[in-house]
């Protein structure tokens, strides 16, 4: 019995180390691909409230990993838009108009320019998959919007999502 327990757990471990290391892995390569600073994926467990859950950096200083710090100006009106599949590309945030609170929030966490995708699990919205560059302005090219939102896609297949929504 105490055999079939370890091995049972240990099993679980893996396949957690694994699912892991798949999502580090992928937004590593996102970050890559994108040429920025950071990149994210945010988890709503109640509310339109939730938690970086894992994030690739250039610098370990940038980190927000485990942030349970929402951008408080982010609604049911939002939530529908992301539902509905809507991006946010914001390539200043000095220059472009946006809500003076959710400035304040992406100012509060050295974002120079983002570009937020929905995570949808099942047609529901799971998350974002959110880059940021903390440096500088980035003028976000259609490609890498369609990049960003087939990664979002293919995260969102994965059992790595599925099992936790």
């Amino acid at each position: 019995m105490f055999h079939k327990n370890l091995n049972s757990i240990t099993e679980r471990l893996g396949n957690s180390l694994k699912r892991d290391v798949l999502v580090q892995k992928t937004l590593y390569d996102i970050r890559d691909f994108l040429q920025v600073d950071r990149i994210v994926l945010y988890y709503f467990y109640r509310q339109w409230k939730g938690q970086v859950t894992a994030e690739s950096l250039r610098d370990p200083e940038l980190s927000i990993f485990g942030s349970t710090g929402a951008d408080d100006c982010f609604n049911d009106e939002y939530a529908a838009l992301y539902q509905a599949g809507r991006y946010r590309a914001i390539a200043d945030v000095e220059i472009e108009p946006i809500h003076e609170c959710h400035l304040d929030f992406l100012l509060s966490i050295q974002v120079k320019a983002n570009l937020v995708v929905p995570v949808l699990v099942h047609q529901n919205l799971w998350g974002l998959l959110i880059a940021h560059d903390c440096q500088k302005p980035h003028y976000w090219s259609n490609s890498e919007i369609e990049f960003m939102q087939t990664q979002a896609h293919m995260l969102a297949m994965s059992p790595v999502l599925v099992n936790q929504s």
